[in-house]
């Protein structure tokens, strides 16, 4: 069972295989992992004294930063994220990312953005559509009307308390370069940045 895991120069935390989201981009619906040979299919969803006991094996001299980010949505394991950013806060000093769908503050039915400001120094949240009916279309969340604009709340909650936020896109079948101007465009007026990943 992998629980952390070296992406690039990343540190990479896999809290939960479960998702809000079916998105028909999504790597799991075609691959086992994201390293040769190694799979990020969790059997059970770790405990926090599993993820301290992975952590433990780590030199963190190796890495730039660390990532929350596996097969699922960190934040539907909010609790177990909070105590884990905490403690890793308290033993080194890398800044910590967290790679969400942003649609975290329904997940938890109450706003999460003042909870992971605490401990989080970096956010990605995936934007994938330039408006709802295509987020919808390519996301298929569960909670259905309403989660592209909580997704885009949560970015807007994000701002000015989450030191870095940026907004990202897959472009896929379905993304022409309108459609991803229409995405920056978006993110413009925001004022947040678009990544093209």
């Amino acid at each position: 069972m992998t629980i952390a895991y070296r992406l690039g120069n990343a540190l990479y935390l896999n809290l939960t295989n479960e998702c809000p989201c079916d998105c028909t981009f999504c790597l799991r619906n075609d691959a086992v992992g994201v390293n040769e040979g190694q799979s990020l299919w969790l059997d059970h969803d770790p405990t926090v004294e599993e993820i301290k006991d992975a952590l433990s094996q780590i030199d963190f001299n190796d890495y730039q930063e660390i990532v929350f980010c596996g097969y699922g949505e960190p934040t539907c394991r909010l609790d177990v994220l909070l105590d884990i950013a905490q403690y890793l806060k308290e033993i080194q000093d890398l800044p910590i990312r967290l790679n969400t769908n942003g649609l975290s503050d329904l997940v938890n039915d109450k706003k999460t953005v003042p909870l992971l400001a605490k401990c989080i120094d970096r956010i990605s949240i995936s934007l994938n559509a330039p408006n709802a009916e295509m987020y919808n279309a390519l996301c298929r969340p569960v909670f259905g009307e309403g989660s592209y604009e909580a997704m885009l709340q949560f970015a807007m909650d994000c701002k000015g308390v989450i030191p870095e936020v940026v907004l990202s896109i897959v472009p896929g079948t379905d993304f022409d370069n309108k459609t991803i101007e229409a995405c920056r465009d978006l993110c413009d007026s925001m004022n947040i940045p678009l990544r093209v990943r």
